[in-house]
């Protein structure tokens, strides 16, 4: 678990159907410019909103570009009781190289509760469980010592990290070096949490712009922090634009005008963004620094990141 995995949309046609077809164009854009891997049936590709067969549906062709590309593909899976979660589980983990468990929600059990919780959960699959440490979402807060506990879990591959802020257990966490994979929940922290130790990140605004966030990584690893920061700079107020309205309505207006899905559509109880928060996203978007062409013969005379910003351009 390293590297930048792309949180992808679940794209729908007009009629309200899963838009096979884009998904499809989506997925193998990530993975072609640069994302280390997929997670699908996120709360980015709105999941619990989805029919069963839809479900199936979104990750049977996910996990068929996942295996085109040799890439590996990251499950949402999960409720707030451990038995609903253990069937989610064992309902998809055929189907997955890792799943995306999130703390048992509103419930706010104890420690041990959530330990215990992931516990039974690996213990029913035969894939590697990522915990999805998100409290302002879940009302649990684990501290730096409860996460490392849970890292300790021989099911558990890493966490994703998503506290909202870079606190003291985010420091803490890091700062543990636990030799498993802490992967940035929060896309707007992603460059500060990698400088830290953070092994990679789960990103949202990685399907709009996956070669900038891998760029970004890149730099990191590579020690070339004016690179990155430069990349940090561009992609953070496109990342507070995404996500100035409840995700993934202002993602998904973008991914569409770039054509890299065919309708913008999210279901109830989100709404369609606000054209003007949709524009702010496409002027963050169009002022990030270009990056050289992945493929020498890329549209738009090598502008970047491939050619999805020419899109917007020309829109």
């Amino acid at each position: 678990m390293h590297g930048i995995h792309a949180s992808l949309v679940t794209p729908f046609t007009p009629a309200g159907e899963v838009d096979v077809a884009s998904l499809e164009r989506l997925a193998a854009h990530c993975l072609d410019q640069g994302a280390t891997g997929l997670v699908a049936l996120g709360t980015t590709g709105e999941a619990p909103l989805l029919s069963p067969a839809e479900q199936r549906t979104v990750l049977e062709v996910c996990r068929a570009v996942s295996i085109e590309r040799g890439a590996p593909l990251t499950v949402g899976a999960g409720t707030m009781g451990t038995e609903d979660s253990i069937r989610e589980a064992r309902e998809r983990a055929p189907l997955a190289d890792a799943l995306l468990v999130a703390v048992p929600y509103y419930l706010r059990p104890s420690d041990d509760g959530v330990i215990d919780h992931f516990a039974a959960v690996g213990a029913a699959v035969d894939v590697p469980l990522v915990p999805y440490n998100i409290p302002y979402r879940t009302g649990k807060h684990l501290s730096a010592t409860a996460l490392v506990r849970l890292l300790a879990l021989d099911c558990v591959a890493g966490v994703k990290h998503c506290p909202g802020a870079i606190d003291h257990d985010t420091l803490a966490l890091l700062a543990a070096r636990t030799g498993k994979a802490v992967l940035c929940g929060d896309d707007a922290y992603a460059y500060p949490m990698l400088q830290l130790g953070a092994t990679g990140a789960i990103a949202a605004s990685a399907c709009l712009a996956p070669e900038a966030y891998a760029a970004m990584a890149g730099a990191v690893r590579a020690g070339d922090a004016a690179r990155g920061l430069a990349l940090h700079s561009g992609l953070l107020p496109l990342a507070e634009a995404l996500f100035a309205e409840p995700s993934p309505a202002v993602l998904k207006a973008c991914l569409a005008e770039a054509g890299l899905i065919e309708h913008p559509a999210v279901r109830a109880p989100l709404h369609a963004p606000a054209p003007e928060t949709v524009a702010r996203a496409r002027r963050a978007f169009r002022a990030m620094p270009l990056l050289p062409p992945r493929h020498a013969a890329g549209g738009c005379g090598g502008t970047s990141p491939a050619g999805t910003q020419c899109l917007l351009s020309r829109r």
